[in-house]
C-alpha cells in the first residue's frame, strides 16, 4: 500500500482557489474519464462549500458538498450532497480522498446536516462504503459512466 500523502485540506477562499479545483476537475473527469465538460461544470458551483487538498503550494486534489433542497425520500432534516470529489493521478491511492470527504463531512456537521447524498461511480463504490455510506436503489447512468447513489447519516 503507498505511503500517505502529506496534504492539508483547506476551504475555497478566493476566484484564484476556485479555478484551481475546476482544473483538477477537468484534468480528472473531462480529460481522462471523459465526461461532457457542460455537465461537469454547473451552476452548483458558484455556491457549493468548496475543499482543495494542498500538497505544500500544490492542489491535488477537490471536493464540494452542496445543500439539497430537501431531504431524500424516507428521510427528513436538512440534507447535502458532496460531489465533484477528485484527486490528481500522482496523489491517488496516498489517502486525498478519504482528508477531502472526511474535511467535507466535518463542514456538513457543522452546518447541522443530518445526512449526506452523494452519486458514486461503481468504481469508488467500496471506498465510500469504508467511509459508511450505504448504496440506494439501483446502477444509474451519469455521464456515461455507471453511478449508484449513496447515503450517510451524520
Amino acid at each position: 500500500m503507498p505511503a500517505p500523502i502529506e496534504v492539508s485540506i483547506k476551504p475555497i477562499e478566493n476566484e484564484g482557489e476556485l479555478f484551481q479545483a475546476l482544473a483538477i476537475r477537468e484534468i480528472v473527469f473531462i480529460e481522462e474519464q471523459s465526461v461532457p465538460e457542460s455537465f461537469e461544470r454547473d451552476a452548483d458551483d458558484t455556491t457549493a462549500f468548496h475543499v482543495l487538498a494542498m500538497e505544500g503550494k500544490h492542489a491535488v486534489g477537490t471536493g464540494r458538498l452542496v445543500p439539497l433542497p430537501e431531504a431524500p425520500a424516507g428521510e427528513s432534516g436538512a440534507w447535502g450532497r458532496i460531489g465533484r470529489m477528485a484527486v490528481l493521478q500522482a496523489a491517488r491511492k496516498g489517502g486525498v480522498g478519504s482528508k477531502l470527504l472526511l474535511a467535507l463531512e466535518a463542514e456538513a456537521q457543522k452546518r447541522k446536516l443530518r445526512g449526506i447524498l452523494l452519486h458514486a461511480q461503481l468504481s469508488a463504490m467500496e471506498f465510500y462504503k469504508r467511509h459508511d455510506y450505504q448504496p440506494h436503489g439501483a446502477v444509474f447512468d451519469e455521464a456515461g459512466m455507471p453511478h449508484l447513489e449513496m447515503k450517510k447519516r451524520l
